[in-house]
């Protein structure tokens, strides 16, 4: 399979919105289209940017996306590159592309003088963990909440 990992670009938008929205359901969580679009545009093209996106594209469309922010651990008291999303095409997986994505993460991670890298996943989703784990990740057993303001 061709294909090349690059930053978005502002034409990624519809295709990412898709991408977005099946990540959702496969996550078996709620999704609205409502406002993501400007929401999206705002965060990653803003004057300051809040969110920043790889994504894997053939020739024709995007495949699939990583996207980050950057944050600070109180605990290790530096800076960390948190991964919100990495995901990829039903058909496109196996071929590498997200240990191609997570390699560059970790590249930008370290640009950026982060000690790691962090994010999460379902329980459920075991393909994804035994990927994470054979990239040499650790997972940690905790308890994710959300507070509706």
């Amino acid at each position: 399979m061709e294909y090349s990992i690059r930053n978005y670009e502002i034409a990624d938008l519809p295709k990412l919105l898709v991408l977005i929205e099946k990540h959702a359901e496969f996550e078996k969580a709620e999704f609205s289209p409502d406002g993501k679009e400007e929401g999206l545009k705002n965060a990653l093209f803003g004057p300051n940017p809040k969110l920043f996106c790889l994504v894997a594209a053939t020739k024709e469309t995007i495949v699939g996306y990583a996207s980050y922010t950057f944050d600070f651990s109180t605990w290790n008291a530096q800076n960390f590159l948190y991964m919100d999303c990495l995901f990829l095409e039903e058909e496109t997986r196996g071929f590498g592309i997200g240990e191609i994505l997570i390699e560059k993460l970790k590249e930008i991670g370290k640009q950026n003088n982060c000690v790691n890298i962090q994010w999460q996943t379902p329980e459920f989703n075991t393909r994804a963990i035994k990927f994470y784990n054979r990239m040499g990740a650790k997972g940690k057993d905790k308890v994710r909440f959300t507070l509706t303001l």
